[in-house]
């Protein structure tokens, strides 16, 4: 890091898909951020990015990694290979952020923690939604006791994943596609951040009802934690019921939408055909629909309907903050549109380099979001309940 009154984190940018585009907006308002490097194996994007924001290229994500301008490499490349370039960042002395879900198996997210361990920096899995303000919020709730003990919690999220623009690598499970890596983890994070992290078992359904699209499209996951409190993720991907409909119109950028179209996704794939799609997914990315400065969003960020429910009463998102429905009436708790989850992933990160803070979304955090997942797909594949070994605590549990 640069030295002085206010030290700059520098960040290294691997892949700028949707993932590592989508960080770029918070290091720029970030005060102790800033991008100085960026890798990607489409060179005309790297030199478009590299003019845009005066940073340097590096056509793979060893050179970008080996930089001396570099202090974090921010892992935003496709989920199986995360694994590796996680560990090539930590062997060459960077801390990492590495995008949810950390890798593919249990096995590679010990060696990434291993790694980063024994070059003494630090590993943080995100963007996860418990970073976002609206779950810290219901987990404070929650933590503090004046509802007594979480019996239960609930999320639902209906949208149109499986009919976007996807790789091929996005239909496949072995790769980390699908719903239950992709959106699961999420899912995971909020249930366990909200409800102290302690997962006993996992019971699960996946379904994969369309075989052009042959990953998992839609999945049900029942958590139940080791204090007894029982909480499920569902989640569908498959363009039909307009998630906004159960958010008041409000979505993951904290924005109205103007209207709701079911199959809106599906027709957009039909018409494009063959390589249409790859035109597609690559407007998703920098250069594309991406912006570097988006719009200010209005409220904070909905990802799906989430329902807490404890001995003396509910919790649920709702524009402005959040509704609790307790024994004698409800109130508001207001959660302000900003700071986004990013710009609270790169504050954990910046506190964790600059000040030794332990970051709450360590190796040990993204592994056991990863064994809810994987225990899910087990559960879906034998139709019994999955035993879990690697739980962790939220901090404050």
């Amino acid at each position: 890091m640069r030295s002085g009154a206010r030290p700059t984190l520098r960040v290294g940018i691997a892949g700028l898909g949707q993932a590592g585009s989508a960080i770029v907006p918070a290091m720029l308002r970030h005060p102790h951020a800033a991008v100085t490097a960026v890798a990607d194996p489409r060179p005309e994007l790297v030199e478009a990015f590299a003019r845009d924001h005066d940073v340097a290229r590096h056509a793979g994500v060893e050179s970008l990694c080996a930089s001396a301008d570099v202090d974090l490499v921010y892992v935003g490349t496709p989920t199986q290979l995360h694994a590796t370039h996680a560990q090539m960042a930590a062997a060459h002395g960077k801390h990492v952020i590495v995008e949810k879900p950390m890798a593919l198996s249990l096995a590679e997210a010990d060696a990434m923690t291993a790694e980063a361990e024994r070059r003494g920096v630090h590993l943080i899995v995100g963007h996860s939604q418990s970073f976002e303000p609206p779950i810290r919020a219901m987990r404070e709730l929650v933590q503090g006791g004046s509802l007594g003990r979480m019996t239960m919690a609930h999320t639902w999220f209906y949208g149109d994943w499986l009919y976007r623009p996807r790789t091929p690598a996005e239909l496949d499970t072995s790769r980390g596609g699908g719903v239950v890596f992709r959106q699961g983890a999420h899912q995971a994070d909020i249930l366990r951040w909200i409800g102290g992290g302690m997962v006993r078992s996992v019971r699960a359904v996946t379904g994969a009802w369309d075989p052009a699209r042959p990953a998992e499209g839609n999945h049900t996951i029942f958590l139940d934690f080791a204090d007894g409190a029982a909480a499920t993720a569902v989640y569908s991907g498959y363009d039909h019921l307009p998630g906004r409909e159960l958010t008041f119109g409000i979505g993951e950028d904290g924005r109205r939408a103007r209207t709701s179209v079911p199959g809106r996704a599906r027709a957009a794939l039909i018409a494009a055909a063959g390589d249409g799609e790859v035109v597609l997914k690559r407007a998703l990315g920098f250069g594309g629909r991406r912006r570097a400065a988006p719009r200010v969003r209005r409220q904070a960020s909905f990802y799906g309907l989430t329902v807490v429910s404890c001995e003396g009463g509910d919790i649920r998102q709702v524009p402005g903050g959040l509704r609790v429905y307790g024994d004698s009436g409800s109130w508001d708790v207001p959660i302000p549109p900003t700071p986004t989850g990013r710009d609270l992933l790169l504050d954990e990160a910046y506190e964790a380099v600059a000040n030794s803070r332990t970051p709450a979304h360590g190796g040990a955090w993204g592994k056991a979001n990863l064994e809810v997942c994987l225990a899910a797909l087990e559960s879906a594949r034998t139709r019994r309940e999955v035993l879990l070994a690697h739980q962790v605590p939220t901090p404050d549990a």
